[in-house]
């Protein structure tokens, strides 16, 4: 509060008033007053004084507060005021009575002592008309520090005197209330302080400041809230998220602070986007898979920085693997199949080879298959599947196997009808190649001569050839053909004597053929026999015996003319028994049977039959000379009808 002196020199005019004075609505205040004049001046006809509002010059009719030589004054102060001290005494103390806030501003005292010794002091009091209590509040509040608020009341009423309480304290942690009272200059003002230690809980929070008169209605509060400054608390964001990809996404952000934080959103180091706010929000389009990661959300107010951080996945089908390139390897070696892809969620991989399952399956983003000491079983097409719950992809590579020729079990030689087939069949990588060697000449082509016929083919990694030797061919001691084969590659050769393995049933073949075929001629001369001697009786000549003159052929027919519808039916069961037979030993030996009947319908149209062949292997030739095992020239017995 401040107030203007007066220093008591000769020749001066000074007032002392208080420079500012304070006072509630509906109260009274006093406004202490003490003025000087030059001492050399006597006053006329006594001292009277005036108290102005607003101007200190008459001349542009300020308001008149107080007049002690009439009691005209401004309406708005009819009754109100009162001249407390004595002019004569150079006292001009003034009481205003049930004062408004329109009476707040400044008031001037003029002096009159008679004549033309008037004179108005430039000095003035200022009065503040008050409907609530002024509170004391810190620019800056911060949590966790102590915080005082103090509540003032004017005290310049000598009918009453001032109470003070706080309101809405139940809340605070161990509030502290002081009192206090303070006085210059004539003025007084009452006053109370709390002190507490605010959190960020009591941010916004309201108190009170009540001032009381006792034995009065007159009451006055005030509220405030409390702006409490505090570091970011808390920071709040969306739960980790798992989107498709080219989707959209929205992250949200919202921050607990006071002042509100600068926010911003971080996507590893890099931020994309900040705003000053409660809450912020960043919005994704088209998701892609280079998207997914740790989203962080950082506030920052000045006060402090917190931090919160959230993951994003984004769900799509596996990406086509990436797989080795096709190999060639060697036998024997190893190779490591690898398999990459992305995926998500992360998907597993699968090695399939020619659709089969191989390895094991991993929930990994590489997969790796060993392929140790391969073999030729191991070429293939491999092919990495890669799987999740969003689709699948896959990659396939080649693994050619090289490896040196082998035979196969089928490489033989057999008897056949035209005379021995040897067949040689070997597998390899590159494709062997196969030779024939016979005692005098080696075969690689396909050829043909007057003594067998060659030829190759080849399928896949499989070479097979045969020969057919027209000829029973040479004969070693063991009764092995004395056929060779060869094969080769780049890896290695081999070579084999191929056996036959099949003589033994094809000899038995043709021992039951023979005896088969001998049955069939003696059934066919008895029936000729049966014929002749019916034909006989008929013509006449029943002592001619047909048998006697069968002494040497194996086979001999007669053209009867008579009864030949007879005939034809005998001859036509023959047939038959023949063709029967050749399926019964066909199914007993495996082989096909190549036995005919030695006469048809057709020929019994012929007069004559002059010759049938027959081969016999084993035979004994006309002359008595040994089997046609032993001689090559023997193989065939001709029997001739006379």
């Amino acid at each position: 509060m401040k107030s203007t002196r007066y220093h008591p020199n000769i020749g001066q005019w000074n007032v002392w008033v208080p420079r500012d004075i304070s006072a509630m609505t509906n109260s009274c205040v006093v406004i202490p007053c003490t003025f000087m004049y030059p001492s050399g001046i006597r006053p006329y006809r006594g001292i009277h004084g005036i108290w102005y509002f607003g101007q200190p010059y008459p001349q542009l009719f300020p308001p008149v507060v107080f007049k002690s030589r009439t009691d005209i004054v401004h309406e708005s102060y009819k009754g109100r005021t009162k001249l407390l001290g004595d002019l004569h005494q150079k006292n001009c103390t003034l009481l205003i009575s049930n004062i408004g806030t329109e009476h707040s501003g400044r008031y001037y005292f003029r002096a009159d002592l008679g004549g033309a010794n008037i004179y108005t002091y430039p000095d003035f009091s200022e009065l503040k008309v008050l409907d609530q209590p002024n509170i004391d509040i810190p620019e800056e509040i911060v949590a966790d520090e102590n915080l005082e608020l103090t509540c003032y009341a004017p005290d310049n009423c000598p009918e009453n005197s001032p109470e003070i309480q706080w309101m809405y304290t139940d809340y605070l942690p161990e509030p502290e209330y002081t009192t206090d009272y303070v006085e210059e200059s004539n003025t007084a003002v009452l006053s109370n302080t709390l002190s507490f230690i605010p959190r960020p809980m009591h941010n916004g929070q309201l108190l009170g400041c009540r001032v009381f008169y006792p034995n009065t209605t007159l009451v006055y509060e005030r509220l405030i809230s409390l702006d409490i400054k505090y570091a970011p608390r808390s920071v709040w964001v969306n739960v980790s998220a798992e989107v498709m990809e080219g989707t959209s996404v929205t992250l949200h952000c919202e921050v607990d602070s006071n002042p509100p934080p600068r926010i911003s959103w971080l996507f590893g180091e890099e931020e994309l986007l900040w705003d000053t706010a409660s809450n912020v929000s960043l919005s994704l389009d088209d998701v892609r898979p280079a998207q997914e990661g740790i989203y962080t959300c950082v506030g920052d107010n000045g006060y402090g920085a917190m931090n919160t951080s959230m993951y994003l996945a984004v769900s799509y089908p596996p990406r086509e693997p990436v797989v080795n390139g096709s190999l060639t390897v060697l036998e024997g070696s190893s190779v490591s199949l690898h398999c990459s892809t992305q995926g998500g969620p992360a998907p597993t991989l699968t090695w399939l080879k020619n659709g089969e399952l191989v390895g094991t399956i991993t929930a990994e983003q590489l997969s790796v298959l060993e392929l140790l000491e391969i073999t030729p079983q191991d070429d293939g097409l491999y092919r990495c599947l890669a799987e999740n719950e969003h689709g699948r992809a896959s990659s396939s590579l080649n693994i050619t196997v090289e490896y040196a020729p082998v035979f196969l079990e089928e490489s033989k030689c057999t008897v056949v009808r035209e005379g021995v087939q040897c067949v040689c069949i070997a597998t390899g990588n590159p494709e062997p190649t196969i030779e024939f060697f016979l005692p005098d000449k080696n075969i690689t082509i396909n050829d043909t001569d007057g003594r067998y016929n060659y030829y190759t083919h080849t399928d896949g990694h499989t070479s097979t050839g045969m020969i057919k030797l027209r000829e029973k061919g040479e004969r070693l001691g063991n009764g092995a053909v004395n056929v060779h084969c060869s094969i080769s590659n780049m890896y290695g050769s081999e070579s084999v004597h191929l056996e036959l393995q099949q003589e033994k049933k094809y000899m038995m073949a043709v021992i039951v053929g023979t005896i088969g075929g001998v049955a069939v001629i003696a059934f066919i001369i008895a029936a000729v026999r049966y014929v002749g001697h019916n034909n006989k009786k008929e013509n006449g000549n029943p002592g001619q015996d047909l048998v006697s003159k069968l002494e040497n052929p194996a086979l001999y027919y007669s053209a009867v003319k008579k009864d030949k519808q007879n005939l034809r039916k005998k001859v036509l069961k023959t047939e038959l028994l023949g063709s029967k037979f050749n399926s019964i030993l066909e199914e007993s030996t495996g082989e096909e049977g190549d036995y005919q009947s030695v006469g048809s319908l057709a020929d019994l149209e012929r007069q004559e039959l002059n010759y049938a062949a027959l081969e016999f292997l084993g035979g004994r030739s006309r002359d008595g000379g040994a089997s046609g095992r032993g001689d090559e020239r023997s193989d065939y017995s001709e029997i001739k009808a006379k």
